[in-house]
């Protein structure tokens, strides 16, 4: 039987080469799925920006960007990757769940249309 979700490991690193913020992401096989990933930072010392950049790492891989919807996981209080998630989505729902706040939002179309610019014909 053949897995129908494929999963990720995303990483940043700091300046010494330590991983620094980690996101696992799932999504369905297929376009137009719901891509699922947890994240979070390996320590609370986080240079500013680091837990931004993990979130445009997850949400610039091509499997995210051909998907709808979008199911996230970080720690509660996080506003760095929270607000970061919030400019990178649509209709964008916050929920706590204990120690974790829950995002579900929609993913707004990808950009490789707008980049191609009109066709020619």
């Amino acid at each position: 039987m053949t897995n129908p979700e494929n999963s990720r490991h995303v990483e940043i690193r700091d300046d010494e080469d330590r991983t620094a913020a980690v996101a696992e992401v799932t999504t369905a096989s297929g376009p137009d799925g719901t891509v699922r990933t947890s994240m979070y930072a390996k320590s609370e010392h986080v240079r500013p920006g680091d837990r931004a950049a993990l979130v445009d790492e997850v949400m610039d891989l091509p499997e995210v960007k051909q998907s709808d919807r979008l199911e996230a996981t970080v720690p509660y209080g996080d506003t760095e990757s929270v607000e970061r998630l919030r400019e990178r989505t649509d209709d964008t729902v916050l929920r706590a769940a204990g120690s974790t706040t829950l995002l579900d939002a929609n993913l707004p179309p990808g950009d490789e249309e707008q980049a191609a610019g009109p066709r020619a014909g």
